[in-house]
């Protein structure tokens, strides 16, 4: 069962703006306009109205749109990176990090389900959408590596391609965000064991 920690979020560079409006409140109203009505059809203006705040106000805490993205989607990022710090810890055999990546990005995704909707959504249109590709692409390789070494240890069928595999696992993982709404007392590691057993009764030989 994994034990992905649950990181509180980064604190603000030292800005302060008004009560009720600190860095983490306005990230997380921009997050969901970005999910609602697309990065590049919601504006400063409208963050602006759904605050209930200047826009001045709003640039106490950030320097542009972009840098709400940036922050946005490597809250989703870091989040996944920890995960795979954690499961190169794991003691065992390929198939058992990978298991504990596969549990642990769940649970990831659960606990910061907005961050990672946006992250999933970015095509790089962006300087930053292409950094956060950049990154997406890392983790799927390092998926795709720990695919190949289950493979190799005899733990994996070896009749599909460690890259589709990889795919297939993290398209099961990443199609939670079209479905999945936490309900109140619902426990992430559920949804993480049902995710597991589906996938890895299938893969395993």
């Amino acid at each position: 069962m994994t034990s992905v920690r649950q990181t509180p979020p980064p604190a603000s560079s030292g800005r302060r703006g008004r009560p009720g409006y600190d860095l983490e409140s306005v990230l997380r109203v921009a997050v969901k306009l970005f999910n609602d009505r697309g990065y590049d059809g919601t504006s400063m203006e409208d963050l602006s109205r759904k605050l209930g705040i200047t826009k001045s106000a709003i640039y106490h805490h950030v320097s542009s749109k972009q840098e709400l993205l940036r922050l946005a989607v490597d809250r989703a990022l870091d989040g996944l990176f920890a995960v795979v710090d954690e499961a190169e810890q794991v003691d065992g055999r390929a198939v058992e990090r990978l298991e504990y990546l596969v549990r642990g990005s769940v649970t990831v995704l659960v606990d910061r389900l907005p961050f990672v909707t946006l992250l999933l959504r970015v095509r790089g249109n962006t300087k930053v959408e292409r950094a956060a590709l950049a990154r997406r692409r890392e983790f799927d390789k390092i998926v795709s590596e720990l695919v190949r070494a289950a493979e190799n240890e005899g733990d994996i069928r070896p009749d599909i391609d460690p890259a589709v595999t990889a795919r297939l696992l993290f398209g099961m993982v990443n199609s939670l965000i079209e479905w999945y709404r936490p309900r109140r007392g619902s426990d992430p590691t559920d949804l993480a064991d049902a995710v597991a057993k589906i996938a890895f009764d299938g893969i395993r030989t």
